[in-house]
């Protein structure tokens, strides 16, 4: 069951990996060419995913990490609390 359970983890990332690099702009990949991300990704599946993870994704785009969260509500945001 542990194994099964494994297995399926794996491949999970491999395919989330995958699509990420699938749907990421090939002017945006750091440190190699799309093509030669998918073929690492998917002929070293854990190490190439965290390869991916680490150098190939860009930085600063949205739900990538690097970008700040907005207000949360109307007490944060700035442009409210100066029309009170």
């Amino acid at each position: 069951m542990a194994r099964a359970i494994l297995t399926i983890a794996i491949v999970a990332f491999v395919a989330y990996c995958f699509v990420d690099v699938s749907r990421t702009d090939r002017n945006e990949v750091r440190n190699l060419p799309k093509l030669a991300w998918v073929v690492v990704t998917l002929v070293f599946p854990v190490v190439g995913g965290v390869a991916w993870l680490m150098a190939g994704r860009p930085k600063g785009q949205p739900g990538r990490g690097g970008q700040t969260r907005g207000p949360l509500g109307p007490d944060d945001d700035p442009d409210f609390l100066r029309g009170i």
